[in-house]
């Protein structure tokens, strides 16, 4: 281990029972993991920016030729651990306690348990996560809610518990070493594997590049060793969602070979990378409103198919997209034709050669199950399928022009009213909100505001005729806190953070410089 003689301070207010998750080993943990890899963590995010300033001078992407040799060698990944082998339907949400019992009790083969897009990173949500999944391994986890309400695990078929920690962007500043804030992801994942080194399993977010993935393993080694657990026991599966990564999937799982099981189709995510990526790039890569941006579109599909194909082809697991509708206990007519599109993607995905998908609500899991069940039959998993006949290219992945539809005013409207409605949730500690019967977390936030900078900035006319401008959309978003206030009541709206919402969405949407990441701001506004 490096050496921890360098001060370690929590900055943060006292949580209930962190002294069980703050210990003083597993602090120096968190040191050590910080001495070692800072310096690399902060080479690779000055290499994002570099990288993202020649696509705007080229206004290309490729595949790298100079990991050609890695595309066309004979090489697979570790065998996945029996824990991981049947990936059939996934349950995601955050670490708050209800939310723990709820995802266990939910039927589910894994639990995405999230400190990433569905978690606001205040302190109390960092370090009761921790704990949460600390009683949850022990078969300790129990809530009562203020109304009296009990909550227990009662299912005898638990799912196996994969933790998303924050991407590599994200400083944790209530945790510093020598006065450093120490990053988001080696915190989460330090404290969990810490704490939980029997069940080290985990999805990596927001990848760039391998080199970022390559900084991940080294991280994998560097703790098994030090904690004297058996190298490979941790197992990863990467989200691709950005568009570079798509560029770099076979290169990401054979970095993370000896610890990878999988990749995810990450594809609200990765809607954002493209916009964030080409937002300069030209009438090419304006997309219509977010939500006609289906799967099938030419270029959504490319990436789905290369995925599934990449992943198979190398012993890896395919895991789809999320289905993030939320069932209405009180409207039957929108559950039905809602549950329909479910079922219609995740066919999609299970028909595609997916070894199983992502839900957003427990009433989902039975749906998705079904469809899989039906595909995979006796199988856990649909690896025998290696797809050899995808053969997808670059202008293939970057075809945004053959999107159908296009930009409209109900869709400008749509993005400032969930940005909004996401920011404002997300300042009061909620990072996963249900905004129109969708369960949203940052991701689709990050596509509203970077969709209204393209078409701010690329002076986008809307199919009515009417152009976007930075004062069409202040309007727009007058008029739509001025809904959103009628609809909650003055005392609720009142008692909300609307107007330091309303203040960030403006800078992330409306800036001259496009900020990287909405939660870079929003962070500072949260304890």
């Amino acid at each position: 281990m490096a050496s921890t003689t360098s001060s370690t301070e929590i900055n943060g207010y006292p949580v209930d029972r962190q002294d069980e998750v703050l210990t003083p080993e597993a602090l120096e943990f968190i040191a050590a993991l910080h001495q070692e890899f800072e310096p690399t963590r902060q080479a690779l995010l000055a290499a994002r920016a570099e990288r993202r300033a020649e696509v705007a001078r080229t206004g290309r992407l490729d595949f790298l030729a100079e990991t050609a040799s890695i595309r066309e060698g004979d090489w697979s990944v570790a065998e996945a651990p029996p824990a991981l082998v049947d990936r059939r339907v996934e349950m995601t949400g955050p670490t708050e306690r209800k939310m723990t019992i709820n995802a266990l009790n939910s039927g589910a083969k894994v639990w995405l348990a999230d400190f990433e897009d569905a978690s606001t990173p205040t302190w109390h949500n960092v370090v009761a996560g921790q704990l949460n999944l600390i009683d949850a391994n022990a078969g300790e986890v129990e809530f009562t809610s203020p109304e009296g309400k009990e909550y227990r695990v009662t299912a005898t078929e638990l799912p196996t518990i994969v933790v998303r920690p924050r991407g590599w962007h994200l400083d944790e500043r209530h945790l510093t070493v020598d006065g450093e804030p120490v990053a988001g992801a080696l915190v989460d994942f330090g404290l969990y594997f810490f704490h939980n080194p029997s069940v080290p399993y985990f999805y990596l977010p927001k990848l760039e590049s391998h080199r970022e993935a390559r900084l991940w393993n080294e991280v994998f080694t560097y703790a098994q060793r030090v904690r004297n657990v058996p190298h490979g026991s941790v197992r990863a599966t990467v989200l691709i969602e950005t568009i570079t990564a798509a560029f770099e999937m076979e290169e990401i799982l054979y970095e993370l070979r000896e610890h990878i099981s999988g990749l995810n189709a990450g594809r609200w995510d990765y809607l954002f990378s493209l916009i964030k990526y080409f937002r300069d790039a030209g009438p090419a890569f304006v997309l219509p409103d977010r939500n006609s941006v289906t799967m099938t579109a030419p270029f959504m599909r490319a990436y789905t198919e290369l995925l599934v194909s990449t992943c198979h082809r190398r012993g890896a697991f395919a895991v789809g997209g999320m289905a993030a509708f939320i069932p209405s206990r009180r409207d039957p007519e929108v559950n039905e034709k809602a549950m329909a599109k479910v079922r219609e993607d995740k066919q999609r995905e299970a028909d595609a050669g997916y070894d199983g998908s992502w839900v957003a609500h427990p009433d989902l899991v039975p749906i998705c199950r079904e469809v899989f069940d039906a595909v995979l039959g006796d199988r856990p998993n649909q690896l025998d399928r290696t797809r050899d006949e995808v053969k997808v290219t670059a202008a293939e992945l970057l075809d945004v022009a053959s999107t159908p539809a296009e930009p409209t005013e109900a869709g400008l409207r749509n993005d400032v009213s969930v940005g909004l409605q996401y920011i404002e949730s997300w300042l009061r500690g909620n990072g996963a909100a249900g905004i129109n019967n969708l369960m949203e977390d940052a991701a689709t936030a990050e596509i509203s505001r970077s969709q209204i900078w393209q078409w701010v900035h690329g002076s986008v006319q809307l199919a009515e005729g009417t152009t976007v401008t930075e004062q069409l959309v202040r309007t727009v978003i007058e008029e739509e806190l001025a809904t959103i206030r009628g609809a909650l009541g003055e005392q609720v709206y009142h008692e909300g953070r609307w107007d330091q919402a309303r203040s960030v969405f403006e800078q992330v949407a409306l800036a001259d410089d496009f900020v990287d990441f909405l939660t870079l701001p929003a962070y500072a506004l949260i304890d």
